[in-house]
């Protein structure tokens, strides 16, 4: 019989990248940076010993989501002395305000990745060397052996048919 495939690595680059995203998450149910911090902390760990009931091909940030929410809710429950925690309605709509926020991110990241994927490829290699970490558009340009007006000015028309192709991609899912 043969054994389940080995996805530690897919499941930790799906939870890294959902750190920043998960943070902004917990960050507005709670407001506070300290509390924030611990509960996505508490998060990542039950994140990571539930990975295996975690379905690959499934939206990877509404079920991280809605365990870091159950973490907020038991943070929560833990300060209910406190007279200045929202209360439970109103938690609730800020969460699903939130999720919904967090989906549209999700969808315009992936629209992102796409037409990225359809740039030319001298294109594509000035944004992913423009947005690596330690990367300035001085250093590209001396790179390049161009002006920082011409490697500016190449990045704004790139980036411009980038929101193109991200706002023809919605129209099309909205049509």
């Amino acid at each position: 019989m043969d054994a389940a495939p080995d996805n530690s690595d897919e499941f930790v680059q799906h939870l890294t990248a959902a750190q920043g995203p998960l943070y902004g998450y917990i960050y507005t149910l709670l407001t506070n940076h300290a509390a924030t911090q611990d509960v996505l902390q508490e998060a990542n760990i039950t994140i990571w010993r539930k990975r295996d009931t975690f379905e690959p091909g499934t939206h990877f940030m509404a079920w991280a989501s809605k365990i870091a929410y159950f973490h907020v809710l038991s943070h929560r429950r833990k300060l209910s002395r406190d007279r200045l925690v929202f209360d439970d309605d109103i938690l609730d709509y800020l969460a699903e305000r939130q999720g919904e926020r967090l989906a549209e991110t999700t969808s315009r990241e992936q629209l992102l990745r796409e037409c990225i994927a359809h740039l030319p490829p001298d294109h594509r290699a000035l944004i992913e060397a423009r947005y690596a970490p330690g990367a300035s558009v001085q250093l590209i340009a001396k790179q390049h052996g161009k002006s920082v007006g011409a490697i500016s000015q190449t990045l704004y028309r790139i980036r411009e048919t980038l929101a193109a192709c991200i706002e023809r991609k919605l129209q099309l899912a909205d049509a």
